[in-house]
């Protein structure tokens, strides 16, 4: 019988357990480069110390340093000393306000071990993704399996191109659950396949679909400005959207203004496993850096404007519809929007599709053509000027943008055209 190896991740079901922090040196200094994946022991002048971060119920096997240690009681710490000597690294440890003596635990070894084939989906660094480093390595592997045959003698290793999961042979499973020991969780990364034949394929075709548009939309995102790889963008899982994925993305404009996106609007509709462009379109607001600050991206109201815009554009074809066809007036609540922009009747007003001369109108990606349609809000006494003059006010206000040289600008504070 094929020896069967499992995950060992802390357990996160006790909403009462303390969490810890990066290990310390004697010197206050952090270890973790130091240490991590290092297959040659490091030694250190004094204990090492690890903060507790958030108090609560101590457990015998817990992880450290965003995951990278496992810091465990002596217990734990000496049946892995027994069953993989060759496997581990043992540091004595503190951990704030305990007595009890506890272990850091380094695993460097790698084994080239993940049964891609085998695993749910599996996704890779690219060039595109900006890290040349980790290029080839795993980016994401959902429902893991491994092949035994490739393991060796290791009984507790790290698999290469993805190290941050930690996997056990099953005796040393066994062993440390004789122990009793709390903290512990195991899922099995052998045996069969989590899913079939059929949802692999699934699984497969969805990928060749949604892989292509973000790189086309970041190609053109970079042909703006500099894209923000790092900015702390709301993400989540929208099935309105075509692709089931609402993302934004975040970019630093030459004049020093941020510029604001809408990603996966334009995604194929998953649910129809066919080439497409969505919606054909995605938004995008430009403001000043003083009105959408970094470290609140969520809470701003530029972010939260556009949010409440998308929103519109989803639910209503003909929204769409007449924002990629030209001009139109829209408004959405004024809950959370400057007072400047917000009208007698509680509502913020917007105008879709203001031509820009630093802007495309359309930029290309592998499934055809999409409309970059710029979100700009509009005054009050702008807003009232579009709903008494109509069509034409609409024009003569977008002709009245553009000649102030920021047609398609947003800022809560300016004075009205009108």
């Amino acid at each position: 019988m094929a020896q069967r190896y499992f995950e060992l991740t802390e357990d996160m079901t006790n909403p009462e357990r303390w969490v810890l922090g990066n290990t310390l040196d004697a010197q206050g200094m952090e270890v973790g480069e130091r240490l991590y994946l290092n297959e040659t022991p490091v030694h250190f002048d004094g204990r090492l110390r690890v903060p507790i971060l958030h108090p609560g119920s101590p457990l015998d096997f817990s992880l450290a340093d965003g995951g990278d240690f496992p810091v465990v009681t002596e217990s734990v710490a000496s049946t892995l000393a027994e069953l993989a000597p060759s496997d581990v690294q043992l540091y004595p440890v503190e951990v704030d306000s305990r007595s009890a003596p506890y272990f850091l635990i380094n695993v460097a070894r790698l084994v080239k071990c993940i049964d891609d084939a085998a695993c749910t989906e599996v996704r890779y660094w690219k060039p595109e993704h900006g890290r040349p480093d980790k290029v080839g390595q795993y980016r994401a592997v959902y429902g893991m399996r491994i092949d035994p045959a490739k393991v060796g003698d290791a009984k507790l290793f790290r698999p290469w191109g993805y190290p941050g999961a930690l996997l056990v042979a099953e005796d040393v499973k066994e062993a440390l659950t004789r122990t009793g020991a709390s903290g512990l969780d195991f899922r099995e990364v052998t045996g069969p396949s989590p899913i079939s034949e059929d949802e692999r394929a699934y699984k497969r075709k969805c990928r060749e679909l949604l892989e292509p548009p973000p790189a086309a939309r970041r190609a053109a995102w970079k042909s703006l400005g500099t894209l923000d790889e790092l900015a702390g963008t709301p993400r989540a899982i929208c099935y309105e959207w075509p692709g089931h994925r609402q993302n934004w993305g975040l970019i630093h404009r030459a004049e020093g203004r941020f510029l604001l996106v809408s990603e996966g609007l334009s995604d194929p509709f998953i649910s129809r496993l066919e080439p497409s462009v969505g919606f054909g379109l995605e938004l995008a607001l430009e403001t000043e850096p003083t009105e959408l600050p970094l470290d609140a991206i969520e809470q701003s109201w530029p972010y939260i404007l556009l949010e409440r815009v998308s929103r519109e554009v989803v639910a209503h074809e003909h929204v769409r519809e007449r924002a990629k066809a030209g001009l139109l007036a829209l408004e959405v609540a004024g809950t959370d929007m400057p007072a400047s922009l917000v009208s007698s009747g509680g509502r913020v007003g917007v105008l879709l599709g203001q031509e820009s001369r630093s802007l495309p109108r359309l930029f290309p990606t592998p499934f055809g053509d999409v409309r970059l349609v710029t979100v700009k809000a509009l005054l009050p006494a702008e807003l009232e000027y579009v709903s008494k003059q109509g069509a034409e006010g609409l024009d003569d206000l977008a002709r009245r943008f553009a000649r102030t040289g920021e047609e398609h600008v947003s800022r809560a504070r300016r004075r009205a055209v009108v």
